[in-house]
């Protein structure tokens, strides 16, 4: 981690209190770099909302997902 502006900009991000535009317009250049960062201090990244125009093919997925899980058991 460079400084603790960016740190703070991190934990913001997974926070989902500012947006990956934010951290490009402040200086994250690649979203790499964001994963690495989120790693290192033991965060993830935000997790969109269950809405929207994609809802249903986004809960298809997880729906598929649970259920490849579950058969693996």
């Amino acid at each position: 981690m460079k400084n603790k502006e960016q740190e703070t900009l991190l934990r913001k991000y997974a926070a989902g209190e500012i947006a990956w535009s934010t951290l490009r317009e402040r200086g994250f250049d690649n979203y790499v770099g964001v994963l690495g960062g989120l790693g290192a201090l033991g965060l993830r990244p935000p997790v969109a909302p269950l809405e929207g125009p994609n809802r249903a093919a986004r809960q298809r997925g997880r729906a598929a997902i649970c259920e490849a899980l579950k058969s693996n058991r």
